[in-house]
């Protein structure tokens, strides 16, 4: 007598059901993985970027920079971070750098847009409930209000 080996139909289906249940249950973790790590990155850019702010802020107030007569002593735009400025105590007019390079907000959607762009800009003057670009970047924040794990929106942060 002969016996053939192999799957029956109901085997087949009843793998293919776990395999099924299996990547239903895979999907959602890599995007809560994925999500965890571009909030990490967001949370490292904005302590780096207002690290900047502060330390060309403190420049400022150490008459380190060329300050406007009013000025707030907070940088007029978030390239200059980058770019740099001119060490008024430095005999040899040599530039003070408060950043290497500027992050990127990982929640913006346009991959065109410049590093400075994809953050939202607040300065001095503007009320903290409402944000507003002015003559100086006080603060940054993300412009996405998409809301983060801990239910918070990102442009709260």
């Amino acid at each position: 007598m002969m016996f053939r080996r192999g799957f029956t139909l109901i085997e087949l289906l009843v793998t293919l059901a776990i395999l099924a249940l299996l990547g239903t249950l895979v999907v959602p973790v890599a995007q809560v993985t994925a999500q965890r790590r571009d909030e990490v990155e967001l949370r490292r850019a904005l302590r780096e970027i207002r690290a900047g702010i502060d330390a060309y802020k403190k420049a400022s107030d150490e008459n380190r920079i060329a300050k406007a007569a009013g000025s707030t002593g907070y940088p007029p735009r978030l390239e200059m971070l980058v770019e740099g400025v001119r060490d008024l105590r430095s005999p040899k007019q040599a530039q003070i750098y408060f950043m290497r390079r500027l992050p990127r907000d990982p929640f913006h959607p346009d991959p065109d847009a410049s590093d400075a762009e994809t953050w939202g800009k607040r300065s001095y003057a503007s009320e903290p409930d409402e944000p507003k670009e002015g003559e100086d970047v006080y603060d940054v924040y993300s412009l996405s209000e998409k809301p983060g794990l801990n239910g918070i929106p990102y442009n709260k942060w």
